[in-house]
């Protein structure tokens, strides 16, 4: 990162970030439960930039992604979007901001709907947000959009199933560009999809990040995906980031034992950089009622009882851009440097 970026005002900043939902209860009888779905997440990105976030499902990758939006509402925590307090404001205030953030929906068969033609689907946030004048000002907005993500304008007279599986998630992100945002939620964009056209869908999202300055949160379970569209990656597990680290790193320099465990598990084609399997025992935890101390510690192969188990870490930085919420995790550092230890932050820096 250039010392022209890394001073920049970041675009996105989360400090402390919860988001609890109740359940359990039933008719006149109030919630008895909580779900910790995000339990205080804290991070922050750079306009132009790609933060990958990874984790198994049900860790909380696209609640978060969503609390982000406020589409669905924090509990606790603050979020700022271009230096500007967006937590507590209503959505008749969030209304103008909404053209900046926009999300990219997992699902390119339930994200549209069926009832519209890809030119009233692509073109409504337009007539919304009184960005275009007329009908056939709208149609050639549309037209041009339907061209870069690489459809053939004429085809916006279509209804959604006449589609692919791949030609939906292109007409998903046309939506979502229809208002110039500057960040996009992109929710898990190419899990249902054939693996021969995720590559496609991946690399149109660079190269759109390219061409218009996009910053994305790309949310998804597979992390060698995550690996290569990724500036930074954030590693999630059971609603708190355990990991941030820069992409590079990822082979060789994860520390916690949750990331080094989803990292073992990329098949390797090359012989010689075949690694041994890091296999996890049991199962994850429940939201509902978490493990006291590291939510990790009773599948981690490394917990030490006493400390794991009673004390929550954490983030700590090592290095410039590296972030680990791990009590051992800077054990063969000590090793090696005679007790060289790593400074607790209160939140990670700017993508």
């Amino acid at each position: 990162m250039s010392t022209s970026a890394a001073s920049a005002e970041p675009l996105l900043e989360v400090q402390d970030l919860a988001t609890h939902f109740r359940v359990g209860g039933g008719f006149l009888r109030p919630a008895r439960q909580v779900v910790r779905a995000v339990d205080g997440v804290s991070f922050s990105m750079q306009q132009g930039q790609t933060l990958g976030l990874v984790g198994e499902s049900g860790c909380g990758k696209s609640t978060l992604g969503r609390t982000i939006l406020r589409l669905i509402e924090p509990t606790a925590g603050s979020l700022r979007f271009e230096g500007r307090d967006i937590t507590a404001l209503s959505q008749a205030e969030l209304r103008p901001l909404r053209r900046r953030m926009q999300i990219i929906f997992q699902d390119p068969y339930g994200s549209l709907n069926p009832r519209m033609t890809v030119r009233a689907a692509v073109g409504e946030a337009m007539r919304v947000h009184k960005l275009v004048s007329s009908r056939s000002e709208e149609e050639q907005r549309v037209a041009a959009l339907l061209e870069r993500v690489g459809l053939r304008p004429e085809l916006m007279s279509r209804y959604p199933h006449e589609f692919s599986g791949g030609q939906r998630q292109r007409i998903g992100i046309a939506r979502a560009l229809a208002v110039e945002p500057r960040f996009i939620v992109a929710d898990e964009p190419v899990s249902a999809l054939d693996v021969s056209i995720q590559a496609q869908i991946v690399n149109l999202l660079m190269d759109l990040q390219d061409e218009l300055g996009l910053s994305y949160l790309f949310v998804a379970h597979d992390l060698k995906v995550v690996e290569h569209v990724s500036h930074r990656v954030a590693v999630m597990y059971l609603g708190r980031i355990v990991e941030i680290l820069p992409k590079r790193e990822i082979a060789e320099g994860a520390r916690h034992p949750y990331t080094q465990a989803l990292r073992s598990a990329i098949p390797e084609l090359d012989p010689k950089k075949r690694r041994t399997r890091t296999l996890l025992h049991g199962d994850v935890p429940s939201p509902i009622d978490p493990p006291a101390g590291c939510s990790f510690h009773p599948r981690c192969p490394i917990a030490e009882k006493g400390l794991c188990d009673r004390e929550r870490p954490l983030l700590r930085q090592f290095g410039s851009d590296h972030f680990v919420a791990c009590h051992l995790a800077d054990r063969a550092e000590r090793t090696a440097n005679a007790g060289a230890g790593a400074a607790v932050l209160p939140a990670p820096g700017p993508v």
